[in-house]
Parts: C-alpha cells; sequence; structure tokens
C-alpha cells in the first residue's frame, strides 16, 4: 500500500511540474487580455475567469473521451490568438512610425473579458488534460470506485494536479500584469509570446487525429517541445532586455 501511494505522490509531482511550464505561456495570454480593466477588476476578472476554468476542466474530466474528438475547440483558440497578437503588433508599428493607427475599438468589458479568460483556458486545457489522463491511467487502480468510466485515485490524482496548474496560472499572470505595467514597451513581446503561444495551438490541430495533418506524435516529441521553448524563452529575454534598455534612456 504504502509503494503504491508513494507512486501517487510521484505521478503528482510530475502533474504539478508539468502544468507549471505550461503555466508560463498561458499566465502571459491572461495578463494580455485583462491588462486594459483597471488594477482592481483585474485581480477579479483573473479570479473568475480562472474559477469557471477550473469548473470546466472538472466537468471536462466526466467527458474527456468526447472532448479529446472535438479539434475545432483548439483551432478556435489558435485562430483568435494569432489574430489579437497580429493585429496588436501592426498597430504598435504604426504608432511608432508616427503613421495614423485606426480608433482603437471599444475594450472588452468586466464580464466579457472574464469570458475570454475562460475561453482561453479551454484551448489550453485540453492538451495539459490528456497529458494528465495518460499518465494517471498508467497508476495501479485505489480502491473500487469510479468517476465518469476512470478510477476514483486517478480522478483525484488529475483533479489536483489541474487545481494547482490553475492556482500557478493566475498567481504568474497577475505578475505579468505589473511587469507590463512596469514596462510598458514590453508589450510588444507579450504579444509575439501570444502569437506563439497560438502556433502552438495550431501544432496541436494539426497534429489531431481526426485531422492528422501532420504526425500526431509530433506535438509532444523532444524537438518541438525544445523549440517551442527556446523560441518563447528568447521572444521573452530580448523583450525584456529592449524594455529595460528603452525605460533606462527615457530616464
Amino acid at each position: 500500500m504504502e509503494a503504491i501511494l508513494l507512486e501517487y505522490a510521484w505521478v503528482l509531482v510530475v502533474l504539478i511540474v508539468l502544468e507549471g511550464l505550461l503555466a508560463a505561456d498561458n499566465a502571459v495570454v491572461m495578463a494580455v487580455m485583462v491588462k486594459h480593466l483597471p488594477k482592481v477588476q483585474q485581480r477579479k476578472a483573473l479570479f473568475y475567469g480562472l474559477l469557471g476554468a477550473f469548473v470546466f476542466r472538472f466537468t471536462a474530466l466526466f467527458m474527456i473521451t468526447f472532448l479529446v474528438n472535438i479539434w475545432q475547440i483548439q483551432a478556435l483558440g489558435a485562430a483568435y490568438l494569432l489574430f489579437i497578437s497580429i493585429k496588436n503588433i501592426l498597430d504598435k508599428r504604426k504608432e511608432n512610425a508616427g503613421h495614423a493607427v485606426d480608433k482603437p475599438s471599444k475594450q472588452s468589458g468586466f464580464w466579457m473579458t472574464v469570458l475570454k479568460v475562460e475561453l482561453a483556458d479551454i484551448a489550453f486545457a485540453l492538451d495539459s488534460m490528456l497529458a494528465a489522463v495518460a499518465l494517471a491511467v498508467t497508476l495501479p487502480e485505489l480502491g473500487h470506485f469510479h468517476i465518469g468510466g476512470i478510477n476514483g485515485g486517478q480522478f483525484v490524482v488529475m483533479l489536483l494536479g489541474g487545481i494547482v496548474g490553475l492556482i500557478l496560472i493566475r498567481f504568474a499572470a497577475r505578475q505579468f500584469v505589473v511587469l507590463l505595467e512596469k514596462y510598458p514597451s514590453l508589450e510588444t513581446a507579450a504579444f509575439l509570446i501570444v502569437g506563439w503561444v497560438g502556433v502552438k495551438l495550431v501544432v496541436l490541430t494539426l497534429a489531431h487525429h481526426k485531422l492528422q495533418i501532420i504526425d500526431e506524435a509530433f506535438p509532444h516529441s523532444a524537438l518541438w517541445k525544445t523549440t517551442f521553448w527556446i523560441v518563447l524563452a528568447a521572444i521573452a529575454i530580448g523583450g525584456y532586455l529592449s524594455a529595460v534598455t528603452k525605460k533606462s534612456k527615457k530616464a
């Protein structure tokens, strides 16, 4: 029994580390989405948005075999992230070049922003949930009760991993909002990261088992994961150094 519990504890640690890694890119997207709100509402939008996301993830564990077939969710998420990334970067370029920028459309209100945060997390959630399921089902069954077709012990491990992941995203997103306020020119890098995350969702969509436009195993390969994180780190570090330099010149 002790050996089984240790195995459960180890898988939970692996899940938490996995969710922590995923929180980094997800949090940048969340930060960009709530940045336009007043400071008090930013915290609330992140809280309510991720609370709704938790309800979705909990419900989705009962429906994972159904949701895994809906590649359109990730496709829509990818299209939206690429759209806001390209639009904001082009607007910023026009502004820096001294050209007239189209009058910005009215920013989303509080509850619409909450909805966008929830929808973004749903787009992110499918891949991390599938990884969690793949890890959890390798565990020996604990007890005789099942939830949504999954052993109760395995279900609890996946649920705990998901809760910790959402908490990490919530606090990481808040820190990114503070960073964007301190270094406004970092916003371009933030939108580049948003676009790169959109590319990540495009890759996941193209590799979906119902499409298989690219190899289904590619999004989980060491080559793609290494490439993704190297590019993301390069954008983040380059953007931060550029923002610090610009701020020091203005000071």
